[in-house]
Formats: structure tokens, sequence, C-alpha cells
């Protein structure tokens, strides 16, 4: 499996993130780049990848949907065990991802050991207009750190939609980027920028990061 590293990943990066991407928009995408770009510029290194059906789809051009939930999860399970033996026990291991990517992270790391923490960017709460169909039971057996940074135009989650049906989850941290949409795009109006935003996000990552998982005392 081809996996895309930044820069700073081989001088014994100190914090490692792996990063999955959404479900229409491929490892190297504008918004995927962007944001490993910023979170580097935080002192976080990235490592992304691809699920299969993206794999075939680079292949062959051919749109296709998402792998089926276990496939995923055994492709991302994969790719942090090459990680962590890459690394070692000197980094600090997190996953995480765009969408879809964000939501896997979130229950792989209800069932695998050595993450110690989740970030998800743009999290799919529920479908669009959906409120019956929350993706959120495996919330309380996450058993790492999660940060979820969330445009509040989000159509996958608003945030009163959100604090409605959430409240208080221990361990979940959320994070709200005012004005922007699913892919941290914000309205003209607000005079704002998506890159703005998209290093609103990276630093929050870093502070998330430094306030709540032990970086220093390793």
């Amino acid at each position: 499996m081809k996996l895309i590293y930044t820069k700073e990943y081989v001088n014994n990066p100190e914090v490692v993130l792996i990063l999955a991407h959404g479900a229409g928009a491929p490892a190297d995408s504008s918004f995927m780049e962007a944001l490993a770009s910023a979170l580097e510029k935080e002192g976080i290194a990235c490592v992304r990848f691809e699920f299969p059906y993206m794999v075939k789809r680079r292949e062959d051009g051919k749109k296709r949907p998402p792998d089926r939930q276990p496939k995923l999860l055994e492709c991302f399970s994969g790719v942090v065990d090459a990680v962590l033996k890459d690394v070692g026990p000197d980094s600090l291991v997190l996953i995480g991802g765009k969408s879809m990517g964000g939501r896997m992270a979130t229950l792989l790391a209800t069932e695998k050991k050595g993450i110690e923490g989740v970030a998800c960017f743009g999290y799919p709460f529920h479908p669009p207009g959906k409120l019956d169909r929350w993706r959120t039971d495996h919330f309380k057996d996450v058993e790492a750190p999660v940060l979820i940074v969330q445009g509040t135009r989000d159509p996958f989650g608003k945030p009163d939609e959100v604090a409605d049906h959430l409240g208080a989850q221990p361990g979940i941290l959320l994070h709200w980027l005012e004005g922007g949409n699913h892919d941290f795009q914000p309205p003209v109006r607000l005079q704002k920028s998506q890159q703005g935003l998209i290093e609103e996000a990276a630093a929050e990552t870093r502070r998330f990061i430094d306030e709540n998982l032990n970086v220093r005392g390793r």
C-alpha cells in the first residue's frame, strides 16, 4: 500500500497523525493536502493512505461506493500497525480523518490498542437532514480522547443538533469553526477563507494534543 508522508515523518516525529480520507475524495485531494500541511506546521507529522475502493478508482477512473465497514477497518488497522512498527515507542500516534475517515478512526479506536488519540475533521454525525440516523452509538466505547473539528454550517451535524443529541459526552471534545461547511469553506460575507479555517483546525489539534495527551513525558 502506498503511504503519503509529510516531510517531518522521517525525523523521529514527536507526534504522528494517521489521516484517512472521506468517502468521495482521495488522500491527495486539495483539502487533505492543505490539512496535512497545516498540521505539520503545528509539529504533527502526517501519514495518509487510501482505502481499497479508492485505490481501484485511481487505477481505472471508475467511481465506486466505499468498501463495507469491516474492510475499511481492516485496511486502517494495517496502516496503524505499519506506522507503530516504523516509529517505535517514542512517538505519540493518533488516528483520524476527514468525514468517513474520521468516523472509521473512532470505530477503530474502540477495539485497537496503541492508539493514543483521535482527531476528526468534519464528522458525519448523521446523513444531511436525517436526524434519526446518528452515527455516535460507539462513542462511549472509544478508549482514547477524541477531538472533532466541525464547521457550524456542516449539514452532517450542526451545533444545536449535536448539543441536543450528545450533551456532555466524556472524552469527546468539539471545536466549532465559525461559518465552515463540511469542507471548512465559509461564506464570502464572513471574510474568512477555507485555508484559514483549516489552519484553525490544525492549531486546535495541536492544543488538543498538548492539553490531553502526555507528549512531553514520553
